[in-house]
């Protein structure tokens, strides 16, 4: 049996969707209908509707492949989350999206239906390259976004659908609109005020009253779906899902709290809704994601495949909880009834779950975008406050031995980064010693700022460290450290 409307009456009670495709009017226009989505803002909207109501139905929006469409399509709209930890899958229908649209296909009806009266919110997990800015916030402009943002080619970029379904909505008088990024941006809120300012301005316009850009804070692991996957959905929903999405158990959105439109009660099914979320975000960033990434490059130095491996690594989970109380903890103020090593605790935790499947190499790619918010902030920090965050350090030399090129055991690691020619360009060009190749990455300008650059002291450190991991590796290092 495959997963329909018509199998709905066939399966278990707690399987079945909190609401049916189509049975409430649309609210939300969604870009991107990746699983984050599916297991994240559509779970969280579909509880709100189901418990205080509202027309909040969404219509999920494909970018560019029709695949997960067609296939949403075929099975009327539904899907379902298959929920993994390690002590029983359990899988739950979802039925909140009432339409779907395709920007690369049919981009004015995008627009169109941004433009809908009934639509008041605009939703966003596209990723951050779909945005088009420089890490400034300075729109990318070309000559064929130029052409889509003034009207004179299709808008199929993300940019373009804003622009054009904003100017759209304002001339037809349809009311106010919140535009929601749900992607892991730092100060999303603002950064997309500003790509919609800037792409307003090329269009001869300026934004209109009554467009809110509130920031948003979202967390949830959602590995790749596979085909076993596929198959333990299908035993523990009862039925055949073809695009069913994969999370972990935990979850967590907060959310600034400015809809002129209105908003889905989701406040009533968990979600945070608050007037900053700053702290939020830099908690995550560093407590979260910083460790992250430190598990990733230091497992893929010492050749583990996943993340849940690396804290195998004997010594590892007590040097990242020390990483997180005397590096990371003092340069976070956390909210109120939080603090930074019990978020941390849990974010370990969370890690260690091997039913995700994360692999080093996939959280590792993109160092250059992610070290700036994930670990230099923490050590430009201590370093102000006149500090030495020595655990940061290490877990900097150990990107830096990551960027080099090889694992532990000799094998080749690959550099997926979009500064990867650059950096193999430099490190080609200095000395292959620990100090050449520090001095070659901490001259990257558009990684390291001036003052970590250079910072003699925190030079020294990573060149020590770098010679450490180079000579004994990742786990003689670690086990030395516990």
């Amino acid at each position: 049996m495959s997963l329909n409307r018509a199998a709905l009456d066939s399966l278990k009670p707690e399987n079945r969707p909190a609401v049916t495709p189509g049975s409430v009017r649309p609210g939300v226009v969604h870009l991107g209908l990746g699983a984050f989505h599916r297991a994240h803002q559509a779970v969280y909207t579909e509880a709100a509707v189901a418990a205080s109501g509202g027309n909040w139905g969404i219509i999920g929006v494909a970018p560019r492949s029709r695949e997960i469409l067609d296939k949403l399509r075929t099975q009327d709209g539904l899907y379902s989350v298959l929920t993994v930890d390690g002590t029983g899958d359990r899988a739950k229908a979802v039925g909140i999206h009432g339409g779907f649209g395709h920007a690369a296909g049919d981009p004015h009806g995008v627009v169109a239906a941004i433009a809908d009266p009934g639509i008041r919110i605009v939703s966003m997990t596209v990723t951050e390259k779909a945005y088009r800015l420089d890490p400034a916030g300075r729109l990318l402009l070309d000559e064929q976004l130029r052409a889509q943002l003034t009207g004179q080619a299709p808008p199929t970029t993300v940019p373009a659908l804003l622009v054009r379904g904003i100017l759209r909505r304002h001339a037809a008088g349809a009311g106010p609109l919140t535009v929601l990024c749900c992607d892991n941006l730092q100060g999303n809120g603002a950064r997309i005020r500003g790509l919609v300012e800037q792409g307003l301005e090329v269009a001869g316009a300026t934004l209109p009253a009554g467009v809110a850009f509130p920031a948003t804070m979202v967390d949830r692991i959602v590995p790749a779906t596979s085909a076993d996957h596929i198959r333990r959905t299908a035993v523990a929903l009862g039925a055949h899902d073809a695009v069913p999405v994969v999370a972990e158990p935990f979850t967590q959105w907060v959310i600034e709290d400015d809809f002129p439109g209105g908003r889905p009660g989701w406040d009533g099914v968990g979600a945070i809704m608050t007037g900053d979320v700053t702290s939020w975000e830099k908690l995550k960033l560093r407590a979260l994601n910083g460790v992250h990434s430190a598990c990733a490059y230091l497992g893929a130095l010492a050749g583990r495949e996943l993340i849940a491996d690396s804290l195998q690594i004997p010594g590892l989970t007590a040097l990242l909880r020390r990483f997180i109380a005397e590096d990371i903890a003092p340069t976070v103020q956390p909210p109120e009834g939080v603090t930074v090593i019990g978020y941390g605790d849990t974010s370990l935790d969370r890690f260690a779950n091997r039913e995700l499947g994360h692999r080093n190499i996939q959280v590792a790619m993109d160092g250059s975008q992610k070290l700036p918010y994930r670990l230099l902030g923490t050590i430009a920090d201590r370093r102000r406050d006149g500090a030495f965050p020595g655990w940061a350090v290490f877990v900097l030399a150990a990107w830096m031995r990551f960027a080099r090129g090889y694992a532990d055991s000799g094998a080749s690691l690959p550099l997926d980064d979009p500064l990867a020619g650059r950096i193999r360009e430099v490190l080609a060009a200095a000395p292959d010693t620990p100090a050449g190749v520090v001095g070659a990455l901490l001259a990257l300008d558009q990684i390291f700022p001036p003052a970590l650059a250079g910072d003699d002291e925190l030079r020294r450190a990573l060149i020590r460290w770098y010679g450490e991991l180079e000579r004994h590796g990742v786990e003689t290092t670690v086990r030395s450290l516990a």
